[in-house]
């Protein structure tokens, strides 16, 4: 197993291919990750991180619909989604470029 930083920064900044084409936040980092989780030493605990953290968003944005209708709150919640999409990746990019681990922050744990 080899130790490949810049594929790790990669994955997380392919979360952002979301807020510029609307799709493939979680298609290409979920595809890096179970193609190079037992090639590359770290990438299962950040293809975890990064998979759980997408499906949070989703989740996150589903249940805001609803919330749009009482007062407003739902768009709140969208405002504060897409800044946490937009910041955390490049957050976690450069951590695993020092090497260290992923955290993301209201991550609902669905892959363990």
């Amino acid at each position: 197993m080899r130790r490949d930083n810049q594929l790790l920064v990669v994955t997380h900044l392919c979360q952002l291919l979301t807020c510029f084409t609307g799709f493939g936040g979680l298609i290409v980092p979920l595809i890096l990750w179970a193609t190079q989780k037992d090639r590359v030493q770290g990438m299962d605990t950040h293809g975890k991180a990064i998979i759980n953290f997408q499906l949070s968003i989703i989740v996150y944005c589903i249940i805001s619909v609803p919330l749009i209708l009482l007062f407003g709150i739902g768009i709140l919640v969208l405002i504060f989604v897409g800044l946490f999409s937009l910041i955390f990746p490049i957050i976690n990019a450069i951590k695993a470029s020092n090497g260290e681990p992923p955290s993301y922050p209201l991550s609902l744990n669905f892959v363990s």
